[in-house]
């Protein structure tokens, strides 16, 4: 029976560690896998023999496994994982090196039995209390076929009042919406409690006999959890929520600055608002076109499902307490609909977005639970260490440390500013990947002194000629991408195409237990050659290469459109070749590298940098271009203001709107001199807001008080870590609490002036001259 695995973690039950297993299988039942194990970890065979006296209280067996430096490695064992852990301190103190000691009996277990989230199941079980079957001592196998598991989730939501005496509990799931309320009256799909306690155990009771392998809701690991966690505590209740009778535990971080987490035994607890805000979850295809002012449920819903909550506004909490204690069932039910709505919104979030299917989709590729999928460093090790067993090699325990020096980034090039026409860019397709792939960079791989065959990178990095694990890891990743592409599985697709470009950043991270500075600069040194080199042969065939950044090359063609398009297919397919022989003769080795015709851009502009008098120089990762798509014409837009979050509206309305009449050859004059107008006659004061994160608590802000800070120290009460307010003759004031008139100047100065000179310096022209021109004419007429 297949099963997808929602919860792990092992315990310690009558001197014996036992690893679980939590989940839903195929034919719908949740289940639990008990199995016993034996933690270990790894030491030199040598060191082994230098402590041999501390050894005596645990098993130590010869292994055929070593170090990535090709050393024997024992294994040593306990069935108490906390004396492990003490040996491991001690081992760590005398500077004697261990390896994998710092894994988790239950990943550990996992990662023995080569299983990700996804496993078969075999064996007797018997019916469980809390979960409908438990298998003892399985066999468990993983699955390499494809499986989607189809999961119970739930939202959940609580009311109350600011006392923080209980209104209601909601509950939302498939088909389902029920609602528990402390009331007398009888109301539609509410069940009515006669107190707080009674409405907590059936509440309780509800969860445990729908039996989720989601939570979800807005907020509700900082908010609701905590509150129902209080409540059952004054009441002397067990907060038992999850799939055994252990209470739920929670990690709450100070207000919305880091993320908090929950644990519920048994069932995985993902927070809306966490999920929302996650970078790679923001980039994915059904979310990263939405438009939304703030993370509140009532935004976010707007944008994804086109609809919200039943009472908004600032006095919402006011007309809560105001339609509870009404005691009336009309205004009751009003409440209970409004309770029910918020658990909708956030389940259909959850579920109607590419949400939930990413989760899983990232829980399968990589083996973390659900609630860890933002851990690349996690992601890594579950993928890496493996494949490197399967080798007879064990890992480095990981060592927390601090980079001494930088790691090298991509190679940034322009040329000049200016305003170029059809512009024709390539890109290196996964570039990172594909030169780990190509030149054997992996841990495993690398060599601390030069050896014959041994592929040099730039940086005199050396590497074994041979396929090693990261690039089999990586190969085996591209196919699967390959094939999600083939069958239209977008969702597939993007998430493999993010872990395997997480890689790097991994192997550059100190807190790896791979880190190697050697390593990762080895990478982008080769990325660097790459593009460099990729120019040269370009401009050998006669062309201009005016821009470069990374993996990216912009060249201008001074050719037609039709003829420009041809002309990229023409460098693709001569740069693809060039490297298959270079790689061939140069390293012996099969060349990865992919050169793609991306686009082009009919017309495009690179400002120069600001405030260089002397010299005009061109900026760099700044750019706007005008690109035809499905025979529509369109602005792409590259670090200028008007996809940054720290402009207001109205220079990212000018910003485009500038764009446009350049691309167009149109005159720039009258369109400034009109919009200026605009903004001083007060026609746009909605587009004049500032928008910013606050990032760390505002007592905190001792050194300097930026302009946010300033006006949320004006507000009565934070409601959110994004402030909103305009810059006003008497400073920044909260957009709630505007007193002052606002400094049209301000904008002016600062927000218009510096988008439309990036621009009329190209074409020989001065705003100052412009605007002192504009009040000359005022003057004279």
């Amino acid at each position: 029976m297949k099963a997808f695995i929602v919860y792990q973690d092992y315990e310690l039950i009558e001197e014996k560690t036992i690893v679980r297993l939590f989940g839903r299988m195929e034919n719908g039942c949740s289940f639990v896998t008990i199995n016993d194990v034996k933690p270990y970890f790894f030491i030199r065979k040598e060191d082994a023999e230098k402590i041999k006296k501390y050894l005596p209280e645990y098993e130590v067996e010869d292994t055929n496994l070593t170090n990535f430096k090709g050393e024997k490695v024992v294994k040593i064992s306990s069935s108490i994982n906390q004396n492990l852990k003490k040996l491991g301190d001690y081992l760590k103190s005398k500077s004697i090196e261990t390896y994998e000691e710092d894994l988790k009996p239950h990943l550990r277990f996992l990662i023995e039995k080569d299983i990700n989230s996804v496993m078969e199941i075999e064996g007797d079980y018997e019916k469980g209390e809390r979960v409908d079957r438990i298998y003892k001592e399985p066999l468990l196998k993983p699955v390499k076929t494809e499986y989607k598991p189809k999961l119970k989730i739930v939202s959940i939501d609580a009311e109350s009042d600011r006392k923080g005496r209980l209104f209601c509990i909601g509950i939302c799931s498939e088909n389902y919406e029920k609602n528990f309320m402390v009331t007398d009256k009888i109301l539609k799909n509410t069940v009515s409690c006669k107190n707080e306690e009674e409405c907590l155990q059936k509440f309780k009771e509800e969860i445990i006999k729908i039996d989720p392998d989601i939570i979800t809701g807005w907020n509700i690991i900082n908010f609701d959890l905590p509150f129902l966690q209080k409540l059952f505590k004054k009441h002397e209740m067990q907060t038992d929520l999850g799939r055994t009778n252990e209470n739920m535990k929670l990690r709450i971080e100070k207000n919305f600055f880091r993320n908090s987490s929950a644990d519920i035994p048994g069932r995985v607890v993902l927070d809306g608002i966490s999920l929302i805000k996650d970078p790679f979850i923001q980039e994915a295809p059904k979310i990263k076109n939405a438009e939304y002012k703030t993370y509140s449920l009532e935004d976010v819903a707007q944008a994804f499902l086109k609809k919200g909550k039943l009472i908004r506004g600032e006095n919402r909490e006011k007309e809560i307490e105001f339609l509870y204690n009404s005691n009336s069932e009309k205004e009751l039910q009003k409440l209970s609909d409004y309770n029910l709505m918020d658990c909708k919104l956030a389940y259909e979030i959850f579920v109607n977005t590419d949400i939930k299917d990413l989760e899983i989709e990232r829980s399968i590729l990589t083996g973390l639970p659900m609630d860890r999928l933002n851990s690349s460093i996690a992601a890594f090790d579950s993928l890496y260490i493996k494949e490197a067993r399967k080798r007879a090699l064990v890992s480095p325990t990981t060592v927390f440390g601090e980079k001494k020096t930088k790691i090298r980034g991509g190679y940034v090039y322009s040329e000049k500013a200016g305003i170029f026409k059809n512009v024709v860019v390539l890109d290196f397709k996964s570039l990172y990947p594909s030169i780990i792939r190509t030149f054997n960079i992996d841990p495993a791989s690398y060599l601390e002194e030069k050896e014959k065959n041994a592929i040099e990178s730039p940086n005199k990095a050396y590497f074994k000629n041979e396929d090693g694990i990261l690039p089999m890891i990586i190969e085996g990743l591209h196919q699967a991408r390959e094939k999600a592409k083939k069958e239209k599985r977008e969702l597939a697709s993007y998430a493999i195409k993010t872990i395997m470009n997480s890689f790097f950043g991994v192997l550059a991270s100190p807190n790896s237990r791979y880190f190697n500075l050697k390593i990762a600069n080895a990478i982008t040194h080769f990325g660097q050659m790459i593009i460099k080199l990729t120019a040269e042969e370009i401009e050998k065939k006669g062309y201009n290469v005016i821009y470069m950044d990374t993996d990216s090359i912009f060249i201008e063609t001074k050719a037609e459109k039709e003829t420009a398009n041809k002309i990229g297919l023409q460098i693709q397919e001569y740069i693809n070749n060039f490297y298959k022989e270079y790689v061939l003769k140069k390293y012996n080795r099969r060349s990865y590298l992919d050169l793609q015709f991306a686009k082009q851009y009919l017309s495009l502009l690179i400002p120069q940098i600001r405030k260089q008098e002397d010299e005009k120089k061109a900026a760099k990762k700044r750019y706007a271009g005008l690109i035809e798509k499905n025979g529509k014409e369109e602005i792409e837009v590259v670090g200028l203001e008007s996809i940054r979050g720290d402009w207001t509206d109205a220079a990212k309305i000018f910003q485009i709107e500038l764009l446009k009449r350049v691309f167009k050859e149109e005159s720039l004059d009258e369109f400034i001199k009109d919009y200026i107008k605009k903004i001083k006659e007060g026609k746009m004061d909605d587009k004049l807001i500032y928008k910013k994160s606050i990032r760390k608590e505002l007592k905190e802000y001792t050194k300097t008080t930026p302009p946010h800070v300033k006006a949320a120290r004006k507000l009565d009460k934070l409601e959110s870590n994004i402030i909103e307010y305009y810059i006003t003759t008497d400073g920044p004031e909260p957009v709630q609490k505007l007193k002052h008139k606002i400094d049209y100047e301000h904008y002016i100065e600062k927000q218009i002036k510096p988008i439309a000179e990036q621009i009329l310096s190209i074409i020989n022209k001065s705003f100052d001259d412009l605007i002192i021109k504009t009040k000359q004419s005022k003057l004279f007429s």
